[in-house]
């Protein structure tokens, strides 16, 4: 496994972690400002419209795994495949568990760090 390889590892983990402790903080900052994301049944969104989802979830805990299955390194551009499970619990209420793949393009920044610059998330409630 090469630097870059590790670096990407490192930031998918970094986002679990902090998705599961409710820091959007740093979510926001593994992401570049035009990061877009893809979800089935909307239209792709940007950043700001992610950060108005995550805190309007403040109080759902969420719990996940992710299992890379690819990744490839081309120069300063890199693509994950990811297979994720994710449950959310809303205060009160029950579980909700999704499932499914993510195909993640990611972007090295002039100071070497790795960011997501777009996803394509196909989890489906399971």
């Amino acid at each position: 496994m090469n630097a870059d390889e590790r670096a990407i590892r490192e930031l998918v983990t970094k986002w679990m972690v902090a998705s599961e402790a409710s820091d959007l903080d740093t979510v926001l900052g593994l992401m570049t400002d035009d990061v877009v994301f893809m979800v089935p049944g909307r239209a792709p969104f940007g950043k700001d419209v992610f950060a108005d989802a995550a805190r309007k979830m403040k109080d759902v805990r969420m719990q996940g795994t992710t299992e890379i299955k690819e990744i490839e390194v081309l120069g300063d551009w890199a693509w994950v495949r990811n297979h994720i499970t994710v449950t959310m619990t809303p205060p009160g209420g029950a579980p909700a568990k999704r499932s499914g793949y993510t195909l993640t393009i990611l972007k090295k920044q002039p100071d070497g760090r790795w960011l997501l610059a777009r996803d394509a998330n196909l989890l489906t409630n399971d």
